[in-house]
Order: C-alpha cells, then sequence, then structure tokens
C-alpha cells in the first residue's frame, strides 16, 4: 500500500521525488550544505501546501457572522474559539468547507477531534481537501498508522496537514525509515510526537544523533530512543549537547542503554520540574540524595513519574507490606510496575503462601515483583495449585483474599 502511494506520487509530481532513504546527513559536514538548503531545511522558510494565494482571510474585526456561525454549527467550536478563529479565514458558502470536514469524517476523526483540528488550524478548511490533505492521510496510513491513532495524532498536531508530502514529510520518513529500519517503529515515533514529521528532520534529529555518535552510543540505544522517547531528540541542538554532557558527567556509561534513558529523564523544562518533584517526593520517604541519585542510575525512568504514582506504590509497600523504603532504592524499577496489575496481586499471593506456612523464609522485594510473568507464575501460583485450589483466581482477582 505505501510503494502504491509513493508511485501515486511520482506520476502527479513534477520533477518526480526520490524516495530511497537518503545518504545518512549526519556523515556531512554542514558546511557542505549549501545556504539555501540550510535556511530551509532549518524551518526559516518551512514548506507548506497552504500558500497565501490559497488562502482568504477575513478583514473583519469580529469576523464574518457566516463563517463564525459555521465554526459553530458545523465544526463544534465555543463562540469565543469560532470569533478568533473567523479573523483568520472568510469564505461565503460552505462547499469547499463542507468537503474538508466531510474528508476527515470519513477517515474517523471524530466531532471532538474536528473542533480541535479546527480551533488549533481553521485556514485548514479552505485547503483543498483530494489534493493537500487526503494524500497525507493514505501516506501515514499506508505506513501502518490505525485510522484512530491518525485521527488523535493529527486533531493534536494539525500542522502536519500543512507540510508538503514530497518536500518534507516523505524526506522525513526516509530519514527515519534509515535510522529505525522498520516502518513500525516510525510510526511508533510519530505516535509518540508528531513533531518528527511535521518539523524538518535537518533541524533536530541530524545534529543531536551526531552527538550521540560522537559519544559512541550504539545504534542499539539510539534507536530505543528515537522510536520510544523522541521528544528528547526535539530540542534545540546546544540544549540537547548539555544534556548529554550532564548525563555522562553523572557518571552514565553510553555504551549502555540507560544512557539515554537518562537523556530522556532530564531532557526539556517539563522533565526537569518533574525531576524536582521526584526527588521531593522520594525524599519524603526516607531517601537520602546519594540514595536518589544511585537509584536513578539503575533506573532513569523513575525521576519521570508523578508524585501520585510515586506516593501509591511507596504507602502499599512500606506501610501495607512492611518493607523499608531503604529496600527500594536498591530496586528502583519496581517504581515502574502497575500496582494494580502487577504490585498487588503478587504481593496477596505471597500474603496467602506465607499465612499457610507455604513459604519457609522471607522473601526479598525483587525476589516477589521483579521476575518475569511466567516465572512468578511457576513458581509461586502452579507450585501451589493443589494446597490452594483458587490461588489463581484470587492472583487474577476474581476471588477475594478472605475467602481463601
Amino acid at each position: 500500500m505505501l510503494s502504491a502511494i509513493l508511485m501515486k506520487i511520482v506520476i502527479y509530481s513534477a520533477p518526480p521525488p526520490v524516495f530511497l532513504p537518503p545518504k545518512p546527513l549526519f556523515l556531512r559536514p554542514i558546511s557542505s550544505v549549501p545556504l539555501c538548503s540550510l535556511t530551509n531545511s532549518l524551518g526559516l522558510y518551512p514548506q507548506t501546501d497552504l500558500s497565501p494565494a490559497t488562502l482568504t482571510k477575513s478583514t473583519a474585526s469580529n469576523g464574518d457572522s457566516y463563517v463564525v456561525s459555521y465554526l459553530i454549527d458545523s465544526c463544534g467550536l465555543s463562540p469565543e474559539i469560532a470569533i478568533s478563529a473567523s479573523e483568520k479565514i472568510n469564505f461565503k458558502t460552505p462547499e469547499r468547507p463542507d468537503s474538508v470536514l466531510n474528508l476527515l469524517r470519513t477517515h474517523g476523526f471524530t466531532k471532538t477531534q474536528i473542533s480541535k483540528l479546527v480551533g488549533k488550524r481553521p485556514h485548514l478548511l479552505l485547503a483543498n481537501p483530494e489534493k493537500t490533505i487526503l494524500p497525507k492521510l493514505e501516506f501515514f496510513q499506508a505506513l501502518g498508522v490505525s485510522s484512530c491513532d491518525l485521527a488523535r495524532i493529527i486533531s493534536g498536531a494539525p500542522i502536519i496537514l500543512e507540510r508538503s508530502l514530497e518536500k518534507q514529510i516523505i524526506p522525513s520518513y526516509n530519514f527515519l525509515k534509515s535510522v529505525l529500519r522498520s516502518d513500525k517503529k516510525v510510526v511508533s515515533a510519530m505516535k509518540r510526537t508528531a513533531w518528527v514529521f511535521s518539523v524538518h528532520y535537518t533541524r533536530f534529529l541530524v545534529p543531536n544523533l551526531t552527538i550521540l555518535r560522537e559519544f559512541e552510543v550504539p545504534e542499539s540505544s539510539i534507536v530505543l530512543l528515537l522510536a520510544y522517547y523522541p521528544a528528547a531528540l526535539m530540542q534545540k541542538h546546544e540544549q540537547f549537547k548539555k544534556t548529554v554532557n550532564m548525563v555522562k558527567e553523572m557518571g552514565f556509561e553510553p555504551s549502555k542503554s540507560t544512557f539515554v534513558l537518562a537523556v530522556h529523564a532530564i531532557s526539556g523544562k517539563a522533565n526537569n520540574s518533574i525531576w524536582d518533584r521526584c526527588y521531593e517526593s522520594y525524599g519524603k520517604w526516607g531517601w537520602s540524595k546519594d540514595e536518589i541519585l544511585s537509584a536513578f542510575k539503575k533506573q532513569p525512568h523513575c525521576m519521570v513519574l508523578s508524585e501520585t504514582k510515586i506516593t501509591r506504590v511507596m504507602d502499599f509497600l512500606v506501610n501495607k507490606m512492611g518493607w523499608h523504603s531503604k529496600d527500594i532504592t536498591r530496586y528502583p524499577a519496581i517504581m515502574l510496575y502497575s500496582l494494580e496489575k502487577r504490585i498487588v496481586p503478587r504481593c496477596l499471593v505471597y500474603q496467602v503462601l506465607s499465612s499457610k506456612g507455604l513459604l519457609t523464609k522471607d522473601l526479598s522485594l525483587s525476589t516477589i515483583l521483579t521476575p518475569p510473568e511466567e516465572c512468578f507464575l511457576e513458581r509461586f501460583v502452579f507450585r501451589y495449585e493443589k494446597e490452594v485450589p483458587q490461588l489463581m483466581k484470587m492472583y487474577q482477582g476474581k476471588v477475594d483474599i478472605l475467602e481463601l
């Protein structure tokens, strides 16, 4: 399907674009890039299918009443947002915006998603649905993005529909594919941040991936970061370089996957704020500065959790189960586990077996919580099915612990 769409573009575009994965630009000195190409790739003159000639903007101070009514009745905008949006577009008949809305609906966009999209980019109502919008939707669907995910992604970042398919979206895909090696991982990156397609790859991805390679970060770790935490790479080069140096100075080894996880954990203002909250939350449970940093080095993502998540897990393990909070510093990955789906069910099994004298000694926190599901079931559930017939049902939440 994807190849068919690419062929369609070749047939109807002039000159035909080349869709082979480009040579890795991170190996080419920046000085070798023509200045005009560089300014365009940096987004100084963003490529767009929606030129001023295709859009008619309203000159009315409060917006045309017809447009305002249409935005409210057909797009679900609030009066305030509709008035603001009407100052950016103007139309006298509903044919063009109706055709855009119909196209979005047939591709799975809900009323809420359409309202969100139009509120952010009202001029998309005046785009040519068959030439500007449809080819991009078909491209991403052929790539493997589900209709549900595509509607969610596009409504959250409708700027993608303004980008040129031939000049930006396809080149970005080719670059991502050259690094990630599979469409599935390209889709994974897109689902996590649409900026991998809406911002030209030479602006952030190329220079920031170059930094990682200079630190001799293995390709497997680069793929991990780009596919699952791409937002960490979508920041200014100097800031990213500063972050990478900071992670190195904290003692992380570039050869290990925890290096890029740490880069993600401390990237951006949002994560910095989360870090501070996590630091304070763990401190309330008696963790020292050194213990917090030690836990961070073992599992960087223990420092990007919500205060509520930390409090609930710590309260259960310390106050309900009686483990010391210091024990958790040795196994910080436990903080990432689901309380309802993993921690509580396993601890209940442990309590039942202990109360019936089936466990001859106290077991460590890691012995109960860290083994894979199959190993846990084999060691603690299947082994004791004769002694506790309903243990499996209790583990699955089908039987109350008091019934055993």
